[in-house]
């Protein structure tokens, strides 16, 4: 086991083929701190070491290991192990590995979502328990946690697996933030908007199932994905600079409370409030019947709670 200052950090990082993941690297090297990277595929992160050397970085800093989200809890719980005894732990760990799977929700069958949700969600829950017991331990500990914006929007069509995904995995995160807030452990929900990665927008629409009804609605869902690809207005450089100064409480986050959530992107925040103001919408037309109309009468004056 490698030693590692008092002031550095050790962060785990999944899906660092492309995307954030792979931005995470060099952010994060050039404050000083330690970053076990992960992949699906080993080959895809090979070269990592001669990318962040080439930038004047130190390349020793630097571990590699295969992860594959799909793979069963035992064995993603041995790569942890494994990671666990690079650097003797691990401080911050960042569930940033996923796949968007493009489908209607008529042409998706539940294999599908299934899929979508092993490696979006299901995968890293078996990451981050593997982990908490080391955070609990000592008290101490970040869990950088990749939501989406399409959470807050998942009205586009065929965006309806990832979507579904990420908001589960937020709902996921937020539960848990409470249970482990009493360990010291911290839960940070990222939620990008449209960025300029790699490979989100260009996973391929399945062919197992197509709707002849749907085939206009389709067809214009995969254009607007085909147009915006390249086109993002986020900068992922920019984003995962922000997450790590947020995460160290330095730089752009200096001097502010470390929040629950981080949308990133113009785009995320617009969608925010156009979901909260339609929420507040309904409660304004709708409160005084969705309200006392529906609770249990009771006597004496007792209002009965249920949570």
């Amino acid at each position: 086991m490698n030693e590692t200052s008092p002031q550095q950090l050790v962060w785990m990082i999944t899906g660092c083929s492309t995307g954030f993941g792979r931005r995470f690297i060099p952010a994060i090297l050039r404050k000083g701190d330690k970053v076990i990277a992960t992949a699906r595929k080993l080959s895809t992160i090979e070269n990592l070491a001669g990318e962040v050397s080439e930038q004047g970085l130190d390349a020793s800093n630097l571990k590699i290991l295969e992860l594959d989200l799909e793979w069963n809890t035992a064995k993603l719980e041995g790569v942890v192990d494994e990671a666990l005894k690079v650097w003797g732990r691990v401080d911050v760990l960042v569930a940033n590995g996923g796949i968007g799977m493009k489908s209607l929700i008529e042409e998706a069958d539940a294999q599908k979502f299934t899929r979508q949700f092993q490696i979006n969600m299901f995968g890293h829950i078996d990451v981050i328990n593997a982990v908490l017991p080391s955070m609990r331990a000592r008290r101490s500990g970040t869990i950088v946690v990749f939501g989406s914006r399409s959470s807050w929007r998942p009205e586009l069509p065929a965006t309806g697996l990832y979507a579904s995904s990420k908001a589960a995995l937020t709902a996921y995160a937020e539960t848990l933030a409470t249970e482990i807030a009493f360990f010291s452990i911290r839960v940070l929900i990222v939620q990008p908007s449209s960025f300029r990665t790699e490979n989100m927008l260009t996973y391929p629409y399945h062919d197992d199932k197509r709707i002849p009804e749907y085939n206009i609605l389709r067809e214009k869902a995969l254009a607007g994905a085909g147009s915006l690809h390249g086109n993002q207005p986020g900068d992922p450089v920019k984003a995962v600079e922000l997450v790590v100064d947020v995460v160290r409480g330095e730089g752009k986050a200096k001097g502010k409370k470390f929040p629950r959530y981080l949308p990133l992107g113009s785009n995320a925040g617009q969608a925010i409030k156009e979901k909260t103001d339609m929420m507040k919408s309904v409660l304004e037309e709708w409160g005084d019947i969705i309200g006392s109309e529906v609770d249990y009468q009771t006597t004496g004056g007792t209002k009965m709670e249920y949570s």
